[in-house]
């Protein structure tokens, strides 16, 4: 009996044995297959640029070579997989991390012009009267629209010492001859919040620009004077907010969340999944949260929104986000260039990708949103209905690519008619408010409150100024056309104004605030 229970025990043994045996070779052969093909697919890139350093008719220059070959090599990956060279990698960091020189714009290049994508508030552009949407023709007499100059080389040209002159022409929409503007270049501050201030007794306002190597600190120190100001609930605003670090959006998610709630996870083919979640230490837990989005929102504000929303933690409010929820890591080279990898991706705590699908019309997606309405219409709204996820508490999510709001708010386009679309286009609004603000520096210099700053505005006369100003620009507006844009109109100047008094910002967003539909929406309807 035992002998017989050997030899079956031996025999089992001798089956598995061969059994793992034909497995292992199996796979052992699968994978030197794989390994293989791959170093065929490398071998044959490396072959080749050997057969062109031994075999080409002229001299190479194997730097140029490397420089042009890298980035076409990342575009095939996808869409923010880049090369950055030293002097793109200093810029890109110093973005983040401090101040640099230069007129305070941000622009795409999507075919062969440059197209202003953002104008920085309170920068030498925004003085200067340029406009998103503008695109630029020339820079300092040379022509750079249609002639393929990439846009490394725009920003060198644009960057330069503060104090220093930069002529800048642009073609406008609805204005037929180019735009000319002579811009001091100047300090662009890299601050984060760009303002923080109570809405009403017991509502506070935080303005997020970007989530910078200083994010948390500014937010907290914004979050304690408000709290000492009475603060009971935050509208938090990450509208036009781009990301960056994504650690400063860990850090100011934990503040608002519990012990052990999830914030977000990544996963990559290389990348195991890692989870972040929050530890208990938040100091905000107690505090009622509004978080305002929109089309360009994106990366870490959409990790950040994503967390609040599918841990019930806030309402979401605004129109539906950038969609990029990819995790980039830098890998920098000797010669100080470097390169920004997608290993991975962002998932909100539900599970949802944040990420967008890479379509053919990727880069243009803010403009098909434009095209099918949905950024002023709800039901216009692109929502896959097979990507359903729940919250904490059971609500219904969808994925798909960015964060969809709990309450959407449409594109405001009260007021905008014909009159103050040609004001628009002239940069008649900003170009008033410079001039204005150069007639009065010493007094707005002086000026260090709200109401100091209305009384000011009511011994002027902005309207009547305004209207005058306009008409000498031949700018005359029809029947009813300035009863319907006035309110738009004129806080706007007065808004722009308030940015040269010692209040800045703290002038400038309380001012708009009062046509800003989304904050409006956030204080009535909560």
């Amino acid at each position: 009996m035992n002998l017989r229970n050997s030899f079956s025990l031996k025999t089992f043994l001798l089956l598995l044995f061969v059994v793992l045996t034909a497995v292992f070779a199996i796979r052992y052969f699968e994978l030197r297959k794989e390994f293989i093909k791959r170093s065929y697919n490398w071998d044959k890139l490396m072959l080749i640029l050997s057969q062109i350093d031994e075999n080409y008719v002229d001299s190479i220059d194997h730097k140029a070579l490397t420089e042009k070959a890298v980035p076409m090599i990342l575009e095939t990956l996808d869409p923010h997989s880049l090369y950055l060279p030293p002097q793109d990698l200093k810029d890109a960091d110093e973005e983040l991390d401090g101040n640099f020189d230069g007129i305070g714009i941000e622009f795409n290049v999507p075919n062969d012009t440059a197209v202003i994508v953002v104008v920085i508030p309170g920068g030498p552009s925004e003085k200067a009267g340029l406009l998103s949407g503008d695109r630029i023709v020339k820079i300092d007499g040379k022509i750079v629209a249609g002639v393929k100059i990439n846009q490394d080389s725009l920003i060198r040209m644009m960057r330069g010492k503060s104090g220093s002159l930069v002529e800048v022409s642009v073609k406008r929409d609805g204005v037929k001859s180019l735009v000319p503007f002579k811009i001091t270049r100047g300090k662009i501050s890299v601050k984060s919040v760009d303002v923080a201030y109570m809405l009403d007794s017991k509502t506070g306002y935080i303005k997020l620009s970007k989530f910078s190597k200083n994010s948390y600190q500014e937010f907290m120190t914004a979050i304690e004077k408000l709290k000492k100001e009475g603060m009971k609930e935050l509208i938090f605003d990450l509208r036009g907010n781009t990301g960056g670090y994504l650690d400063q959006a860990l850090l100011l998610s934990n503040e608002f969340l519990k012990k052990g709630e999830l914030i977000v996870y990544m996963q990559g083919k290389h990348r195991p999944r890692q989870d972040f979640f929050a530890d208990s230490k938040g100091s905000c837990t107690d505090i009622g949260l509004m978080v305002l989005i929109d089309e360009n929102s994106a990366s870490s504000s959409e990790i950040f929104a994503g967390a609040m929303q599918d841990n019930d933690r806030a309402t979401i409010i605004g129109r539906r986000s950038f969609g990029k929820g990819l995790v980039q890591e830098p890998i920098n080279f000797t010669d100080r260039s470097g390169i920004r990898l997608t290993v991975a991706k962002f998932y909100t705590p539900s599970g949802r990708s944040i990420q967008k699908p890479f379509s053919k019309n990727y880069r243009y997606d803010i403009y098909e949103r434009y095209k099918h309405g949905e950024m002023t219409q709800a039901d216009s709204m692109k929502v896959d209905k097979k990507l359903k996820f729940t919250t904490k508490k059971g609500r219904t999510v969808y994925g798909g690519g960015g964060i969809v709001p709990d309450v959407f708010v449409p594109i405001d386009t009260i007021g905008i008619n014909d009159f103050f679309i040609k004001l628009y286009n002239h940069g008649t609004i900003i170009k008033f408010s410079t001039k204005l603000a150069d007639e009065h520096r010493s007094e707005l210099r002086s000026i260090k409150s709200m109401k100091s700053l209305n009384d000011f505005f009511n011994k002027v006369n902005c309207e009547k100024r305004f209207l005058e100003y306009a008409a000498l620009n031949k700018l005359v507006p029809k029947s009813t056309e300035w009863t319907e844009c006035r309110k738009i109109a004129l806080t706007q100047v007065k808004a722009y104004i308030g940015r040269y008094t010692p209040m800045e910002d703290e002038a400038y967003y309380p001012i708009i605030s009062e046509i800003d539909n989304v904050i409006q929406k956030s204080l009535t309807g909560r």
